[in-house]
C-alpha cells in the first residue's frame, strides 16, 4: 500500500514538472514577447494571468487528475495569490540585485515552483 501512495506521489510530481513546466514557458514567452512593449511587471502579470488559466486546467485534469469544481478553482485561486505575489516579490528583488531583466524570471521561477507545487497540491486535493 505504501509503495502504491509513493508511486502515486511520484507521478503527481512528475506530471506537475510536465505542466509546471509548460505553464512557466507559457508565462516566460509571453514576459519576453511585451517587455519591450511594458515595464516588466505588467509584462510578468499578463503572462501570469494567461498561464494561470492553462496551469488550472491541466493541474486539475492531468496533473492531480480530480473534478474541476468551484471549492478547488477558489484554493487554486489562492494559491496562485500567494504565488503571484512571492513571483513579483521576486522578480522585482533580481532586478534590483542587478539581474537583467530577460533573466530575472529564471531564478525567480527556481524559488516560486516549488512553493506552489505544495500550495496547488494541498488546495486541490483536500476534500
Amino acid at each position: 500500500m505504501r509503495s502504491y501512495r509513493v508511486n502515486k506521489q511520484f507521478g503527481e510530481i512528475i506530471r506537475f514538472g510536465i505542466v509546471g513546466g509548460l505553464a512557466t514557458l507559457l508565462q516566460y514567452g509571453i514576459y519576453l514577447l511585451l517587455l519591450k512593449q511594458m515595464g516588466h511587471n505588467p509584462a510578468m502579470t499578463i503572462g501570469y494571468a494567461i498561464s494561470f488559466i492553462f496551469n488550472y486546467l491541466a493541474s486539475t485534469y492531468f496533473t492531480f487528475r480530480v473534478k474541476a469544481s468551484a471549492k478547488r478553482g477558489a484554493g487554486f485561486a489562492l494559491s496562485h495569490v500567494v504565488n503571484y505575489l512571492l513571483q513579483m516579490g521576486t522578480l522585482n528583488f533580481f532586478l534590483w540585485v542587478g539581474v537583467p531583466k530577460t533573466l530575472a524570471p529564471i531564478p525567480m521561477f527556481c524559488v516560486c515552483v516549488p512553493v506552489n507545487f505544495l500550495l496547488v497540491r494541498y488546495f486541490l486535493k483536500r476534500k
